[in-house]
């Protein structure tokens, strides 16, 4: 009889762990093509685009120009949360992040394709913007899909482990894009890296793609929708308008909680690189082979940080990372002003590895959790990309513009870092009305 008993409860619990191992497979594999052309773009935002879209004006404008349109595609990601998130809770998860990761390489690799200023005029620069809404729009509908699939289908004591893929994702299209950067950067001159040879990364991404849509198609959708889905009916208002109503300040919340995780990462991995190039004569591949790093260690500390936090408390570990971030914003600048490589790289990891992905481990469970199964997807969607256009798109754009109004001075980007990672720790220290543990 016990025998039985057990074989039965393994037959129960199997199908469940299969759908949580292929659920997580799915949303990571989604999140690399997603991130890859994300930040790809804003790798070569700090090197190419001022020379090849905007050659017009003046090498700061120009800078400033570039990380405008990178701030762009930020201000498309609460739409796209909005209508993917609308779609994702009436329709399905696994739908919609399907259709995020078509149009999110193809705007990619046509972002490949563009004439340059030299060749096309004003209609280079707006054809990259329009391309890069297009990315900012699908980007915004799929963190929300595939954190919650990945949280849905997660056993309920290794949430943050089972989700960690999202964010890992993260880690690797940051190592992917960088990487190829680097590479195509080392194996041609100056000339033929501006000419063509940046280019090569885009078109790459439509691989990525194919390869994500294939382990994206095994993927199921989670028993928690489908039981939601089985329930009769009810008329409601949309999902985005039930969440603002039953849950106006979980927005506010993840707005703050986010600035750590946005300004670490987006500092280091693009400002950073155009700061160090332009005005210390640092060479690029310094930055560019810091994001290598960053992104490879981020394979292993963001899933450790998550076993931790299961284990350990999840606003223990986040609160932990924020204030890491905190005390390491001005001896960042402090070792590149120095232009010691040692502490250059040391604090990037403390920003990068530790801050950053101390925050970002325990995010899918955090957010998701602050509203109901009827209307999460487009809750902690569009919270989540609300947050982004707060706290994250132009923040290379204000960091930038901040050192150039200050004569060169790096002392005011510091204190914009250091705030937002203390803001952070000062919002997950005072939520109390929840256990995040």
């Amino acid at each position: 009889m016990d025998s039985t008993l057990t074989s039965t409860r393994l037959q129960e619990k199997t199908p469940s762990l299969s759908r949580a191992r292929r659920a997580a497979l799915g949303s990571f594999a989604g999140a690399v093509v997603d991130w890859y052309d994300f930040l790809l773009y804003g790798i070569t935002a700090a090197l190419v685009f001022n020379r090849e879209f905007f050659p017009q004006v003046s090498p700061a404008m120009g800078t400033l120009a570039a990380f405008a349109t990178f701030g762009v595609g930020f201000l498309f990601r609460p739409l796209g949360g909005v209508i993917f998130g609308h779609f994702g809770d009436r329709l399905g998860r696994k739908r919609m992040l399907m259709l995020t990761v078509w149009m999110m390489g193809g705007a990619t690799a046509l972002i490949g394709l563009l004439p340059s200023f030299a060749s096309a005029g004003w209609w280079a620069p707006a054809l990259l913007v329009t391309l890069r809404a297009i990315q900012g729009f699908a980007v915004g509908g799929e963190w929300g899909g595939a954190a919650l699939l990945s949280v849905e289908s997660a056993p309920e004591n290794k949430k943050a482990f089972y989700s960690s893929g999202v964010q890992v994702g993260y880690g690797v299209g940051l190592l992917l894009s960088t990487g190829l950067v680097s590479l195509i950067s080392m194996l041609t001159t100056d000339e033929q890296f501006l000419s063509w040879g940046w280019r090569i990364p885009f078109l790459f991404s439509v691989v990525l793609v194919l390869g994500a849509l294939w382990v994206r198609n095994g993927m199921e959708e989670s028993e928690e929708f489908e039981q939601q889905q089985q329930t009769p009916p009810v008329k409601q208002r949309l999902p985005v308008m039930e969440a603002l109503a039953r849950h106006p300040g979980a927005f506010l919340k993840i707005i703050g909680l986010r600035l750590c995780e946005l300004l670490t990462m987006y500092i280091v991995t693009a400002f950073a690189l155009n700061y160090s190039t332009q005005n210390l004569g640092l060479p690029r591949e310094l930055f560019l082979n810091i994001g290598l790093l960053v992104g490879g260690v981020s394979c292993l500390t963001i899933p450790f940080f998550a076993w931790l936090a299961d284990r350990f408390g999840r606003r223990r570990v986040y609160i932990i990372g924020a204030l890491t971030g905190t005390i390491s914003a001005f001896p960042f600048f402090m070792a590149l002003e120095a232009q010691s490589l040692f502490w250059i790289v040391f604090f990037a990891i403390m920003l990068a590895n530790v801050a950053h992905d101390m925050v970002v481990c325990v995010q899918q469970p955090m957010f998701t959790g602050m509203f109901g199964a009827g209307y999460r997807y487009s809750g902690a969607g569009v919270g989540y990309q609300v947050a982004s256009v707060v706290g994250g798109g132009f923040t290379p754009f204000i960091a930038a513009a901040l050192v150039t109004f200050s004569g060169g001075d790096w002392h005011s980007v510091a204190i914009y870092l250091l705030a937002g990672c203390l803001i952070s720790a000062a919002t997950a220290l005072l939520m109390k009305d929840k256990p995040l543990a």
